[in-house]
């Protein structure tokens, strides 16, 4: 059996390029993991997924649970055969969607009572049973369950559930007992809000219990990019350099180059997805709404120096079309788009840490505006 285990082959400052192994495969890092929330990365194939450079799926422990059942997908053999995929999966624990999904939520120390958004049942989520979850649904990597405070929140409010999700990942690890032996990997979750002190305080707390990788949990919530990167300046010297490091959630590519600098080794979010099936594109100096009119004879491709179909087989006239007629391929293609757009970063990345230079020449490739006339300007770095 495949041990779970992080090597670094590279760095540049903070920045660093490795491979974390799996028995499922390796994942090479800085790595983006498409978020398969339902058992399925939506519009897309797992064939497609692939094909675009994803390494690793993120599925959705509370979802799952919701429907189609954790001891449901147990018996059909495990979330990787239910939905095709034969990479490794990471679970996150649910602690995120009841906090901001659910219904009629009761927190307390052994953990929260909630009301599904699908139907309305009574649910319960302890440490315990978000392990036992992602047990069964076959998770390669798995998180503990924490509690996510909505920003702004007061002092006291964000260190009582920092303290309370610390206890909360003592319970995990003890759940989670020898599934490491199997190849299984548990992640801790730093939490904290944007409080240097308290940051530090749970970075801590969890090397004392001792992971396998190390999260950094509530943000990408509306804070701005600079207090982000502020929280990781602070936090990542309190993680272990040996351990991957996780920025839950995040985000636009700006984010993501800019959270490389500062030592972060893996990403998730919906954004390219998400963006894909609301006729937004990313594209090499910022994003591109097909919506727009300005794109109806426009037969030129939607990224020149895009790989994936729809900028080698499609214009952007076609595109706004298919966006204006609410056609399903439109979200087909230009979500194959954005990940494949995703994964080209990760590997540019990946490039220049390897090569032993900044990531100056990725910023200028995927941030600097081109003549692709983007409509939205990039963030900075």
């Amino acid at each position: 059996m495949t041990r779970f285990s992080f090597a670094i082959h590279a760095t540049s400052g903070q920045a660093r390029q490795g491979t974390i192994t799996t028995p499922r495969g390796e994942i090479r890092t800085p790595a983006f993991m498409p978020v398969g929330t339902a058992a399925t990365v939506k519009a897309m194939l797992p064939g497609a997924v692939r094909e675009t450079g994803a390494d690793i799926l993120l599925g959705n422990t509370y979802h799952l649970m919701l429907r189609p059942g954790a001891e449901r997908v147990a018996r059909l053999g495990g979330l990787h055969r239910f939905m095709h995929w034969d990479r490794p999966i990471l679970t996150d624990s649910g602690g995120f969607q009841v906090m901001s999904l659910a219904g009629l939520r009761k927190l307390d120390e052994r953990g929260v009572t909630f009301r599904s958004h699908v139907d309305g049942s009574a649910h319960a989520l302890t440490p315990e049973r978000s392990i036992e979850i992602q047990r069964l649904l076959g998770a390669d990597i798995t998180m503990q369950l924490d509690e996510c405070v909505a920003l702004p929140a007061t002092a006291e409010e964000t260190a009582r559930a920092m303290r309370l999700s610390l206890r909360w990942a003592a319970r995990s690890k003890a759940a989670f007992g020898d599934d490491a032996s199997r190849g299984r990997a548990l992640f801790g979750i730093v939490q904290g809000g944007i409080d240097a002190g308290l940051r530090a305080e749970s970075a801590e707390g969890l090397k004392a219990i001792g992971f396998d990788g190390y999260a950094v949990g509530g943000l990408a919530v509306g804070e701005p990019q600079s207090e982000m990167f502020a929280v990781l300046d602070g936090v990542v010297p309190h993680l272990p350099a040996e351990a991957p490091h996780y920025l839950m959630g995040v985000g636009k590519p700006s984010d993501i180059i800019g959270a490389v600098a500062r030592g972060i080794d893996m990403f998730d979010c919906v954004m390219p997805t998400r963006s894909g099936r609301n006729g937004q594109a990313f594209v090499r100096g910022g994003t591109l709404n097909l919506r727009n009119a300005r794109f109806a004879e426009d037969p030129g491709p939607l990224d020149p120096a895009c790989r994936c179909p729809a900028c080698r087989d499609f214009s952007r006239a076609y595109l706004h079309h298919l966006v204006k007629a609410n056609e399903i391929l439109a979200s087909v293609l230009l979500t194959w788009h954005n990940l494949t757009h995703y994964q080209d970063l990760m590997q540019a990345l990946r490039d220049a840490i390897a090569a032993g230079g900044t990531l100056d020449a990725v910023r200028e490739a995927f941030l600097a505006p081109g003549p692709q006339a983007a409509d939205d300007p990039p963030d900075e770095a």
